[in-house]
């Protein structure tokens, strides 16, 4: 579920010989599947554990996580990096924004999580989103630009030679085009 490293290991190791006794370290995501969603870590009193919680063991400490932020902690990953800059402790979690679907999903449900995991962060940039509408029976996506999108004078090119490209890679042989069906506006949200 949560890789961490060894030198964060060693990290919270020292953060809790501060703190009272049996004292470990809470891992979470607030507003999961969101795409305001943050993660986070927390010290975690023996108290604070709930019976639904997940205890993960690592070396000198456990990470505990609530049953909510379980499945968008995914593949996440803690490290602690030094450099001439100082140190840092970054938590990586992809999937916290949008639930990790199976392989063998629905197509519906894997382009809608490359949506949320892959093309949006990218488009927020930007003030913009994009969403699937539908997926016609001649296998092309459906999809409709909003935000800083809406309007923009660069949305051909996001679509053809961004988005299309990324989701006919990702679904080939399932998907044959992808196509936008916003009527766009420009106006003060349009990036461009």
């Amino acid at each position: 579920m949560i890789s961490i490293s060894d030198t964060a290991q060693a990290h919270f190791c020292k953060l809790l010989e501060k703190q009272e006794p049996d004292t470990n370290i809470r891992v979470f995501v607030v507003n999961p599947g969101t795409p305001s969603a943050e993660c986070g870590v927390s010290y975690c009193p023996p108290d604070a554990v709930e019976s639904t919680d997940t205890t993960l063991e690592f070396n000198g400490f456990d990470a505990v996580v609530d049953a909510e932020s379980a499945p968008f902690l995914s593949e996440a990953e803690i490290d602690f990096v030094t450099d001439q800059m100082g140190s840092q402790l970054t938590l990586k979690a992809p999937n916290a924004k949008a639930r990790k679907v199976d392989d063998d999903a629905p197509l519906e449900e894997r382009i809608n999580y490359m949506i949320e995991a892959e093309i949006n962060p990218q488009l927020a940039s930007h003030g913009g989103k994009v969403m699937l509408m539908e997926i016609t029976e001649k296998g092309e996506a459906i999809l409709q630009f909003g935000g800083g999108c809406n309007g923009c004078s660069m949305v051909d090119v996001t679509l053809k030679d961004g988005i299309e490209k990324q989701m006919l890679a990702q679904f080939s042989g399932e998907l044959t085009a992808v196509k936008d069906a916003t009527e766009h506006e420009a106006g003060e949200h349009s990036y461009y």
